[in-house]
């Protein structure tokens, strides 16, 4: 059993890095081609092209780890049943259950691989390569907002401005967002429990001192007093001048870089905080949700692609081989992802609980691929 343990294995992450690098290499193909309009813009440069192109594909790796587990499954499995290894393996007494559990050992390797891709290396590789764009033209993150970019927060209560009891809530405007994550032209609305604005303030700009605190320059603070008369009007407003001045907000460089992240590319820790950050300020979390499932249910679809793979083994077509076999483990992968990415949109659009929109399609695909090993078993 070890014996066929290693072999299995040894064929099989062969053949998966293979299709897996091949894949790679077709998308950075149209991602490089669709960059060359960009060239020359700013100080964009072919140099960066290349780097950005480069910079996505850990988040291609993660996406097309499950299909390339299922075509490099497909193509070992065919290519034992074409040499009729499988049959002398199967005549030596190796069962299906025994088959399906050396299949599960290896991709575990692969989930491990999936895990690890997703929530360390694609989030940063995107969000450097998203940086390393903005930089060489020159232009900042929010400069795809008319109005700069809003974000709301908490205002507590305790002396350090991170816990204690909500006293009231904040609106963040910001002008300018620059690559190296300096905040420019930084407008604070203050209002108390009962929405009464109790102060504006202005900075300058702004700058991450991490524990949650930025350090405000150039800060104008108007102040406002609620319950007085008209006849003291001019007296509620104060104003005050800080050469700086620091802001305890809950809203971190993470936070504001998931503004402008897709959801499918972000990890699933800040997809996780941020969907806390929007509960507490009372707004919809859905899309979030989702994603923070999908991203835990995904890796696990790899087992669910190599249970497919399985059946494969045991047909025998009279024409087109091992060749027709792969065809067919491509349109299986391209559905996958279709029907993961469609039941995304109807969770959204229909509000189904997140782990249900999850892992539907996964569940779905496996009662697929337990329905044929049943009946190959039976036939």
């Amino acid at each position: 059993m070890k014996v066929l343990q290693r072999y299995f294995t040894s064929e099989i992450v062969r053949s998966v890095l293979f299709t897996l690098a091949a894949f790679l290499a077709l998308f950075a193909f149209f991602d490089l081609m669709n960059e060359l309009p960009s060239v020359g813009r700013g100080g964009y440069k072919l140099q960066h092209a290349f780097f950005f192109v480069l910079l996505g594909l850990p988040s291609y790796a993660y996406e097309l780890m499950p299909i390339a587990a299922l075509i490099g499954t497909i193509y070992t499995l065919s290519q034992f049943a074409a040499r009729s290894e499988f049959t002398i393996m199967r005549v030596s007494s190796m069962s299906t259950m025994m088959t399906a559990k050396i299949l599960v050992k290896i991709g575990l390797l692969f989930v491990i691989a999936t895990v690890l891709i997703g929530e360390f290396v694609s989030p940063k590789s995107a969000e450097f390569a998203e940086k390393v764009k903005l930089e060489a033209r020159g232009s900042s993150i929010s400069q795809k907002f008319k109005t700069g970019l809003w974000s709301k927060d908490v205002i507590r209560a305790g002396a350090d401005g991170a816990s204690g009891d909500i006293v009231g809530s904040r609106f963040i405007n910001i002008g300018e967002i620059r690559p190296d994550g300096q905040l420019v032209g930084v407008k604070l609305y203050e209002f108390d429990r009962n929405l009464h604005m109790t102060a504006l303030i202005l900075a300058a700009h702004a700058e991450y001192q991490g524990k949650h605190t930025w350090r405000m320059a150039d800060v104008v603070q108007t102040d406002f007093v609620n319950g007085t008369s008209t006849e003291d009007i001019t007296t509620a407003i104060a104003t005050k001048k800080f050469p700086s001045k620091d802001l305890v907000s809950e809203i971190t460089p993470e936070i504001l870089s998931v503004l402008f992240a897709d959801p499918d590319h972000m990890s699933a820790y800040n997809l996780w905080s941020y969907s806390q950050h929007l509960a507490e300020n009372n707004q919809h979390t859905e899309r979030y949700d989702i994603a923070f499932w999908k991203k835990l249910v995904y890796p696990l679809s790899v087992f669910v692609m190599m249970a497919l793979a399985l059946p494969f083994a045991y047909l025998h077509f009279r024409t087109g081989g091992v060749s027709l076999k792969i065809f067919t483990g491509i349109m299986i992968g391209v559905s996958f992802q279709l029907v993961n990415t469609l039941f995304s949109h109807l969770g959204l659009l229909n509000t189904w609980p997140p782990f249900f929109t999850a892992a539907l399609p996964s569940t779905i695909f496996l009662l697929i691929a337990i329905g044929a090993l049943w009946k190959i078993e039976r036939s």
